[in-house]
């Protein structure tokens, strides 16, 4: 991060609100195409993108160097089977399909890589149909899976991944997946894991995107506060089921070609088809400029989580405990687990900043080299944002509530350390 960066996202975040970032970015508007990596830094997808919370989509270009393009890809741009059930056909993979609608998702199944290849293939030959419906691999792991295959590398403008750093330092989880599936396969509308950012690429083939700005989707709610599982379907236009529906915009539409990289905003539903067979990778990720929005989707699942068993507060000793446990087990997190989360970011950045890497360490594709070759104005960045998340937390009433004597360091002793880091650097 160069310092006008660094001078311009302090002054936005600054009177920032959490609520309007995307709002003035109107649906159905222009989607910049990002075409040549030489001419484009991370300072104008940080300053241009990620700050305004605003759509872009990467040429074929940014991905060409990419172990999957060359090897999981036939001459002619179909995916090659061969390939990869030479590399994965041992795999269990998950597997949704796309013709049934299961508490408004699609219901998923384990199944062997290699039985879903055959179904592949035996699908695009009977002219893309199958007593089994339509079957859609989503979700896979591949990279935690297979750490030692030459799949991708994470582009640098995506590199600041606060989720991956953090559950990569747990060693639980990681939001890292592949998708692949035939000509018709979609996924329902929706927003990301936490109101995080999404980037995917095509490995090969084609989607389409329609995508709404973040509060469009309120909108879109029917009369009990549901969101749609397709925004395409005729019923949205019954007033008496979704009254507010003729008050949204048309959402912004996007066509993905092979080899290109779309960036989904931070908060922005959105539905995707695949034009084609298709092949891609996918990251959600947060950092400093959205983990605030993260903070609200946590704040806002309490409170729906409280409304839901609020008959049960006065009889319930451990009623607040209980709200926590229900939340993690929809959204997988709490806010114990979320000081934890700032907590590592926090502390990663400190001791970049404090120590700085020996050659061996920045040698290495490591979290705190990440951090180091993203500059140390970066990482304040990153530590002002987390100050400020962190205060918020710290003076919520629902943590207040919680027994907070498991967290090391205590909240104020780690917002004490973490002002006193940023004050240093700033000398």
């Amino acid at each position: 991060m160069d310092r006008a960066t660094f001078a311009c996202s302090t002054a936005f975040f600054r009177d920032y609100s959490s609520s309007s970032q995307g709002a003035f970015c109107l649906p159905g508007g222009h989607v910049d195409f990002i075409e040549k990596a030489e001419s484009f830094t991370y300072s104008d997808f940080f300053r241009d993108y990620l700050i305004p919370n605003h759509p872009c989509i990467f040429s074929a270009k940014f991905t060409e160097d990419w172990g999957s393009r060359r090897n999981w890809v036939t001459w002619d741009g179909k995916p090659n089977f061969d390939h990869l059930l030479q590399k994965f056909g041992e795999a269990v993979v998950p597997v949704a399909n796309c013709d049934v609608k299961e508490y408004n998702s699609n219901p998923k199944e384990q199944l062997p890589f290699k039985e879903y290849i055959k179904y592949w293939k035996e699908y695009i030959k009977n002219d893309y149909r199958s007593s089994r419906g339509c079957l859609y691999l989503k979700d896979w792991h591949l990279s935690r899976a297979f750490p030692e295959q030459d799949v991708y590398t994470t582009p640098v403008y995506f590199s600041s991944d606060w989720l991956n750093e953090y559950w990569d330092a747990i060693a639980v989880d990681d939001y890292r997946f592949v998708y692949m599936g035939p000509k018709g396969s979609w996924t329902p509308f929706h927003a990301d894991v936490f109101r995080s950012y999404s980037w995917s690429a095509n490995i090969c083939g084609r989607k389409k995107w329609l995508l709404y700005p973040a509060g469009q989707e309120d909108y879109l709610k029917d009369r009990h506060g549901n969101l749609p599982f397709d925004v395409t379907a005729p019923n949205l236009q019954d007033r008496s089921i979704y009254p507010r529906y003729n008050q949204s915009q048309p959402p912004v539409e996007i066509v993905q070609e092979a080899g290109e990289i779309v960036f989904i905003p931070s908060g922005w539903h959105h539905q995707v088809y695949n034009l084609e067979d298709t092949i891609s990778i996918n990251h959600n990720w947060v950092n400093g400029c959205n983990v605030a929005i993260m903070w609200c989707f946590l704040q806002d699942e309490l409170a729906a989580v409280q409304r839901e068993i609020s008959e049960w507060k006065d009889p319930m000793d451990d009623w607040h405990l209980q709200c926590q446990l229900i939340m993690k087990s929809c959204t997988g997190i709490d806010y114990k687990e979320f000081y934890n989360f700032l907590k590592v970011i926090a502390e990663n950045r400190i001791s970049v900043l404090e120590n700085g890497l020996d050659d061996e360490a920045s040698a290495k594709n490591t979290p705190k080299a990440a951090i180091s070759t993203l500059g140390m104005l970066h990482a304040v960045f990153d530590l002002k944002r987390t100050v400020k998340v962190l205060t918020s937390l710290s003076a919520n009433e629902d943590f207040k509530k919680l027994d907070l004597t498991s967290l090391s360091p205590p909240p104020e002793a780690l917002l004490h350390h973490l002002k006193a880091a940023i004050d240093t650097a700033l000398l």
